[in-house]
């Protein structure tokens, strides 16, 4: 937590292979990806997230002497290389996809360009950071989603994995659409909206519902929603909601936002219940708050029963991302530099979807001009120049027989690597949390609905261009050669 040194926060086979890269003089300059291969959560996106924090880490990057101490403890490492960490920082480059994009499979999320030694370290603790939120970020867009425009709340600090994990994790809720949070360290840490009422315990420390519920009247006379079910929803919370509703009016002491909130029971007939009572009451504006364990799709479920719910507040399930725990980022070596050339490095693997893409690359995210929609990713080499005005071929790098062609001036191309650091330097300003989060709403909004459903989306096309697939193939079929 906090500002604590992260620069050993790395697999313990980093430091020996920095060790052995050390001993043999060996510090090229290489190139790294970070990508995903599977969206999590069966989604057919994912929302990248957490390179504030990858951006800090960098820069803060320095082994102390009570760091080199303990490695010096492990017996395992040489003085020379203890001496090299003593003044180690990263001096190379780093690009990477801003926070709140909308991103897909096998695309580099961050590129790491830097000496060896260097890009290794870092492996590990970008993986740990770009993984969680970008997951968490990810389950967010969906529940908010499943909402339709309703707001969604982050209420799940409890149940995370510890402290890092539930304000990291709120802070990537928020950019994937959560009006706020109900983590105070969060709110500010990241300056977005604290939000809660209170707990049952509220209620049972009381002699009775109806005195905890003025008591609470009394203390937040702006923002009065009530909590109903502690001892009998519809035949207690209720009425004794209502109770306070027209006492407060009968004073001329309305709150500007009021209502209840739900916290178990059959939800969908509860806020029906509850909606025909309030109503019948005359307490048409009071909204009914949802909670207990839901997630996109029991909001998805709950709204298709017609439940009359205005807003949600989501813990367990997004805090956790429970059904899907992890979200499956890796970093692999694409290219090493030699003679002032970047030679293309590839991993292969009998499973097609874990053959890398090698050689330095950038992606250009292609948008149909009629629609403003996403029409695919492409990946391309960095010194490929594509140009609107011309014609474009697209094709499935599996798949080859699946082309799309493009009429010169009916798309939009856009470039989605940013420069983050040069040179050791970092050249990127991180926005705030919520503009963040709007620039998500935005991303989300030029996808297709098809690609936004819950359950079997449809998959955006995440292309190679014709120069790099010969490449990948010139490597498969040397590397076949030799085995041959």
């Amino acid at each position: 937590m906090g500002k604590q040194n992260l620069t050993l926060l790395t697999d313990f086979y980093e430091l020996t292979m920095m060790q052995g890269y050390y001993n043999n003089h060996n510090n090229d300059t290489v190139i790294f990806d970070v990508f995903y291969r599977d969206n999590p959560c069966g989604s057919g996106y994912a929302i990248c997230a957490g390179l504030e924090q990858v951006i800090d880490y960098i820069k803060h990057l320095n082994f102390t002497e009570d760091d080199i101490e303990y490695l010096r403890s492990l017996t395992i490492f040489d003085e020379g290389f203890l001496s090299y960490l003593r003044d180690f920082h990263f001096s190379g480059d780093i690009y990477a996809i801003p926070e709140g994009t909308v991103v897909f499979p096998m695309e580099p999320l961050v590129k790491v360009i830097a000496p060896i030694m260097e890009a290794q370290l870092v492996e590990t603790a970008l993986l740990n950071i770009i993984n969680h939120q970008s997951l968490i970020a990810t389950k967010a867009s969906r529940v908010v989603y499943a909402a339709g425009g309703q707001p969604v709340m982050e209420f799940g600090l409890r149940r995370a994995q510890g402290p890092d994990a539930g304000t990291l994790g709120a802070r990537a809720a928020v950019i994937g659409g959560c009006i706020g949070t109900s983590n105070v360290l969060t709110a500010k840490l990241f300056d977005v909206p604290a939000l809660g009422t209170h707990a049952h315990s509220w209620i049972m420390s009381f002699d009775d519902e109806l005195t905890a519920f003025r008591k609470y009247a009394e203390l937040y006379p702006s923002n009065t929603t009530l909590l109903v079910d502690t001892y009998d929803t519809l035949r207690s919370g209720v009425p004794n909601a209502i109770k306070v509703f027209r006492e407060l009016r009968e004073k001329g002491k309305m709150p500007e936002k009021y209502g209840i909130r739900l916290d178990s029971g059959d939800l969908a007939y509860l806020s029906k219940k509850s909606r025909r009572m309030l109503d019948a009451a005359g307490f048409t504006e009071a909204t009914i708050t949802a909670s207990s364990d839901l997630d996109e799709y029991l909001i998805d479920s709950l709204k298709t029963q017609g439940a009359k719910i205005d807003s949600w507040g989501v813990g367990t399930k997004l805090i956790t991302s429970r059904d899907c725990p992890a979200f499956g980022g890796v970093y692999k070596l694409a290219a090493i530099e030699r003679n002032g050339k970047f030679l293309p490095k590839i991993k292969l693997s009998e499973n097609q979807w874990k053959i890398t893409n090698p050689g330095n690359k950038k992606i250009y995210r292609i948008y149909e001009n009629e629609s403003g929609k996403v029409k695919a990713d492409l990946i391309t080499l960095a010194d490929e120049v594509f140009s609107e005005a011309d014609p474009l071929l697209l094709f499935d790098p599996i798949a080859t027989w699946k082309k799309t062609h493009l009429e010169p001036n009916s798309y939009t191309l856009r470039e989605i690597l940013l420069p983050i650091f040069i040179n050791g330097e970092c050249v990127y300003q991180s926005p705030s949390v919520m503009d963040i989060r709007e620039y998500c709403s935005k991303e989300m909004e030029t996808l297709w609905d098809e690609a936004k459903r819950l359950v079997n989306p449809h998959n955006v096309y995440v292309d190679l261009s014709v120069k790099l697939y010969q490449m990948k193939n010139e490597l498969l079929d040397s590397h076949a050669q030799m085995l041959s």
